[in-house]
């Protein structure tokens, strides 16, 4: 029985997309903590105008 199977190996494999996850994770975490300081922030100021 001959079947035409394209087999692929892996180590052949070429990647397509190279990411950098530690860059990723990095600007994920800064982002996210940036975010939530302008948020603090904004709510320390809200509370601050209407407590007057």
């Amino acid at each position: 029985m001959d079947v035409n199977v394209r087999s692929s190996d892996p180590r052949e494999h070429i990647n397509e997309e190279p990411r950098n996850d530690l860059g990723d994770l990095m600007n994920g975490f800064f982002g996210m903590t940036t975010f939530m300081a302008v948020v603090f922030f904004g709510m320390v100021i809200i509370k601050f105008i209407l407590s007057e």
